[in-house]
């Protein structure tokens, strides 16, 4: 059956949804769409995944800043689907040697990315279908429930949630995750690759001349050569080629150390990943009262289009990627390119994923147990809003 049918089939047998001439449909080819002032966005039930965002550049004009797929029917047959702007879960990351343990018990996972298991092996979330469980002109609800065990080494049943929703130029994001049965690990993220140009610069496809700042994380976290944290935690001297703190909201180019001979290898792969796949930490975020907007933690901009993206989180930390193994087999939207440029190729996108300190349900050293593993009846939850300006 072709996912537009399955999605099809979905709007029928979701409960919430109002059967009415005024409530909102799904779109001809196959897709949610939710708007407001300055932005428009579109999901499948497939991942509960973003497969476009339009946001206004310098010119007024609407662009498609994130990656994806014209055809909504390839998601779940991308032989190489990278997580495309959906959830991973119920554990995002790497889990190292492919093994936890929780309360004396061993569990082994999916040894899916060398000898670790990454964001919980091959049926993880962002290869489920989703149910719609409500849907309006500016918010969208997707829920989960998983099995036990339907990702190897998960023990218990998760029920899971996630909603989008638009404001003026602003993305929010809401999950929320209860494991039902048995103590689980639980660490969520949205998994969106932005490209800011959308690929309409003619100067460059690559990256390396976005802007990210990221004002409050001076720290990060050392991984190994499979971009996995070995349990140090590092400071970024300034201006050194993991330093987007030191110049605080300004930022600096993505690119700013293309000229060190580090720079190939600085995310592993044996020295041949280029750029940025780790973990930075938030430190020393002012405080907010109850109502008060939370400050923004990271700043990514373009020059060229003009568009900057702020997000604020009630996360610990952010995983940013460059998009080095991207090999030029996937194709752009025809919302995105120019004559000639049509795919996406290596270190021409970024991934910016806030979430909980990668593979802590391994290092107790850090303190962070409690915030990825949850009982019977313990709620997880995850909040984040981007917001767009020119």
């Amino acid at each position: 059956m072709r996912l537009s049918a399955l999605i099809l089939a979905a709007v029928a047998d979701a409960v919430v949804l109002a059967r009415c001439d005024s409530a909102p449909k799904i779109d001809e080819d196959g897709r949610y769409t939710i708007s407001a002032p300055g932005i428009k966005a579109q999901f499948i039930p497939y991942g509960a995944t973003l497969t476009n965002l339009f946001v206004k550049d310098k010119n007024g004009e609407d662009i498609d800043v994130v990656l994806g797929y014209d055809d909504v029917d390839y998601y779940p047959v991308d032989p190489g689907h990278p997580v495309y702007n959906a959830i991973p879960g119920c554990y995002a990351g790497r889990i190292g040697k492919a093994r936890y343990t929780i309360d004396g018990v061993t569990y082994e996972t999916e040894r899916n990315d060398g000898e670790n298991t990454l964001h919980s092996g091959t049926n993880n979330w962002s290869f489920r279908y989703w149910n719609v469980t409500a849907y309006t002109a500016d918010s969208i609800t997707f829920s989960l429930l998983d099995e036990s065990e339907s990702s190897k080494g998960f023990p218990g049943r998760v029920e899971a949630n996630v909603t989008y929703s638009v404001t003026n130029n602003t993305w929010h994001i809401k999950m929320t995750a209860h494991s039902l049965d048995n103590k689980t690990p639980i660490l969520l993220t949205q998994h969106t690759y932005f490209n800011l140009d959308a690929y309409r610069n003619p100067a460059t496809s690559l990256i390396w001349n976005h802007t990210l700042a990221l004002p409050y994380s001076p720290r990060y976290l050392e991984a190994d050569d499979a971009a996995l944290p070995t349990g140090k935690i590092l400071t970024a001297a300034a201006n050194s080629i993991n330093d987007f703190h030191s110049a605080g909201h300004e930022g600096r180019p993505l690119g700013h150390s293309r000229h060190l001979p580090q720079f190939a290898g600085n995310c592993g792969g044996g020295g041949m990943c280029e750029g940025y796949n780790g973990y930075w930490l938030f430190d020393d975020i002012p405080e907010t009262k109850d109502g008060e907007e939370r400050p923004v933690v990271v700043v990514l901009s373009s020059e060229f289009s003009g568009v900057k993206a702020e997000l604020r989180t009630d996360q610990p930390g952010v995983v940013v990627y460059t998009c080095n193994w991207m090999n030029g087999s996937a194709k752009l939207k025809s919302t995105q390119g120019l004559e000639g440029r049509d795919t996406v190729g290596r270190s021409s996108c970024i991934a910016i994923e806030a979430q909980e300190w990668p593979d802590g349900i391994n290092h107790p050293e850090w303190g962070r147990l409690e915030k990825q593993i949850f009982g019977p009846g313990q709620r997880y939850s995850w909040e984040s809003s981007w917001t767009f300006s020119a």
